[in-house]
């Protein structure tokens, strides 16, 4: 498993969580509720793991929403405090963007 989804688990257990403002924007753009995003941390898959990036480390994920329908949310741990969670971006990603399942992207 991911340690940094291991994180946002944890720290998503504690209610130690932020959405950014383009995470507000992105929700709302593509009508996807914070808390169906909240409630399926649990059984998010992994699609991308970045734990060099320059500002924090941060995992892109696969969720459902509660009508069963693909979310990919971007999460990231602040590198010098370790809390909280930030809700980057969240999405409902394009099927010509990417593989049947939603896990791999297509090549251009």
């Amino acid at each position: 498993m991911s340690q940094i989804l291991a994180i946002v688990r944890g720290l998503l257990k504690r209610r130690e969580y932020l959405i950014s403002r383009h995470g507000y924007r992105e929700l709302e753009a593509d009508d996807i509720l914070l808390e169906e995003v909240l409630a399926g941390i649990e059984s998010a898959v992994v699609v991308e793991e970045y734990p060099d990036s320059r500002k924090e480390p941060s995992v892109l994920v696969l969720q459902r929403d509660g009508r069963g329908l693909p979310i990919h949310v971007m999460w990231g741990v602040p590198k010098n405090s370790g809390a909280p969670a930030v809700l980057v971006t969240a999405y409902r990603p394009a099927t010509e963007r990417w593989s049947p399942d939603f896990i791999k992207r297509k090549k251009p």
